[in-house]
């Protein structure tokens, strides 16, 4: 879907992307993560020309994003930033339906995806779409910001730090929301953030840089049991080595309820004393797991699994 092949960005003589390649699949998640100034934002404003490479390609469903007329591009890459620009003497309605109404949408069709994507990030339709941005919360604008690079339904949604300036709570609630959102519509979603947790939760493989170079690509899996050098390894450093070597999957599920016998049938069966590295094996196939014993059966997700590792307790177990 996405591609980098030897890209480097230069200002003047101030190197900011060093000869970077990396190819994002179809439907995935891809996280950006590294240090302030390692040029994960330069990296995902070249995919969409908002920064113009020096050198190298991009390409973009199998052509240089330079053949492609930039607006007509752009309609096709959603975009969402860390700060929402609203417009703020619009409704939420109007906010939604720029790129559809650019594109020469019907009224119908337009009035018909404002409803459904307010709907699908639980924003009740009626209350909202009539809405200015003053009149929502942080969390809320936030929402429409999602929505509203989703409108005209593109394959490729950017998303800049979108979560940051949250507070804790409202943070975890929209990763939880977007996870569950990306379950629906599979688009292929290239995710930058600054904090090794969010990238944990959130990536299906995730592309660490340093100073413009790529340190490592690889899964949150491979990030946490196969760091590929220090740099990595001192990156990673808040998840609790004694945590990933000791914990078991009865201890994540601990105080999760129970699920009866029959649900969630298909699902692979995974012995409560199985380790991390287990786990991690079984996650690379699949989004859940039931975990047992000689009494009880729990469910245990992916990103419950990376919550768990996360935190700097190690005590909010399911």
């Amino acid at each position: 879907m996405i591609e980098f092949k030897n890209v480097s960005k230069k200002y003047g003589d101030n190197p900011a992307v060093k000869d970077i390649n990396f190819k994002v699949e179809e439907g995935e998640f891809f996280v950006i993560i590294g240090p302030s100034g390692c040029g994960k934002t330069t990296t995902l404003k070249m995919i969409n020309r908002l920064i113009p490479l020096t050198t190298g390609y991009i390409y973009f469903k199998e052509k240089p994003v330079s053949d492609f007329p930039l607006y007509e591009m752009r309609w096709d890459i959603g975009y969402v930033l860390q700060q929402i620009a609203l417009f703020p003497h619009m409704t939420i309605k109007e906010n939604i339906a720029q790129v559809p109404e650019m594109k020469k949408w019907s009224d119908k069709d337009i009035d018909a995806r404002v409803d459904e994507l307010l709907e699908m990030v639980g924003l009740a339709p009626e209350e909202y779409r009539s809405r200015i941005p003053s009149e929502l919360s942080g969390g809320e604008k936030q929402r429409v910001g999602v929505v509203r690079a989703l409108a005209a339904d593109p394959p490729v949604i950017l998303m800049d730090e979108p979560f940051s300036a949250l507070d804790p709570i409202s943070r975890e609630k929209l990763q939880d929301d977007l996870l569950e959102l990306q379950k629906k519509i599979k688009k292929t979603i290239v995710f930058v953030t600054h904090d090794i947790q969010e990238a944990l939760k959130m990536g299906d493989r995730i592309c660490l840089l340093n100073a413009g170079s790529v340190e490592q690509i690889g899964t949150p899996e491979e990030f946490l049991s196969e760091p590929k050098n220090d740099f990595v390894k001192d990156f990673i450093g808040d998840i609790d080595s004694h945590m990933l070597k000791q914990s078991t999957a009865g201890d994540i599920v601990r105080n999760a309820p129970e699920i009866a016998e029959g649900d969630e049938d298909g699902l692979p069966e995974v012995i409560h004393e199985a380790d991390m590295y287990q786990l991690f094996k079984y996650f690379s196939e699949h989004e859940k797991l039931v975990i047992v014993d000689e009494k009880r059966r729990k469910l245990l997700k992916r990103e419950d699994m990376f919550k768990y590792l996360s935190n700097d307790e190690g005590g909010d177990h399911l």
